[in-house]
C-alpha cells in the first residue's frame, strides 16, 4: 500500500489525547472545530507550532510537530486547500469523518519536533512529561 506523510501541528491538550490512544488517532473535534486540518508540508506545521501554539493558553504554551503516515488512495478524496503562500496547503477532513481518517493512518502518530513557550507548563502525565524532557536535552530547547 503507497502512503503519504502529513503533519499536524497540536498543543499539549490535543498531545495528551493522542497519548491517550498509544498514538494511534487524532481526537474528535471539539464543537467549534468543524474541520480537521492536516498539513502537507513538515515546513508548515512549524510555522503555525512556532507562530500561533507558543503564546496560546489552549494549546498549553506549546507545539509539538507531529507526522503521520496515511493511505495515499484515501486522501485522493480530499482536495488540497491553499490557505496562504506556498507551503500553505492542508487538507479539509469534515469532523464527522476523522474516525474514517483515522482507521486510514498506517503506523504510529510520530512527535517530530516540540516547541515550548515561556509560560510552558509540564503536564502531570509522566509518560509525556518524560518524553519532553528526554527530547529537551537532546536538542536544548529553550
Amino acid at each position: 500500500m503507497k502512503t503519504k506523510t502529513l503533519y499536524r501541528p497540536v498543543g499539549l491538550k490535543e498531545l495528551e489525547l493522542i497519548e491517550a490512544s498509544n498514538f494511534t488517532k487524532f481526537p474528535p473535534r471539539l464543537l467549534w472545530q468543524p474541520i480537521f486540518y492536516p498539513v502537507l508540508n513538515e515546513a508548515y506545521a512549524i510555522e503555525i507550532a512556532t507562530k500561533w501554539n507558543l503564546d496560546d493558553e489552549g494549546s498549553g504554551y506549546s507545539g509539538f510537530v507531529t507526522a503521520f503516515d496515511v493511505d495515499a488512495d484515501y486522501i485522493t478524496n480530499f482536495k488540497v486547500e491553499n490557505v496562504g503562500g506556498p507551503i500553505h496547503n492542508e487538507l479539509w477532513i469534515p469532523a464527522e469523518e476523522l474516525e474514517i481518517f483515522n482507521a486510514h493512518i498506517i503506523g504510529e502518530i510520530k512527535i517530530i519536533k516540540m516547541y515550548l513557550g515561556s509560560q510552558f507548563q509540564y503536564p502531570e502525565n509522566e509518560m509525556l512529561k518524560s518524553l519532553i524532557k528526554d527530547h529537551e536535552t537532546k536538542h536544548k530547547i529553550l
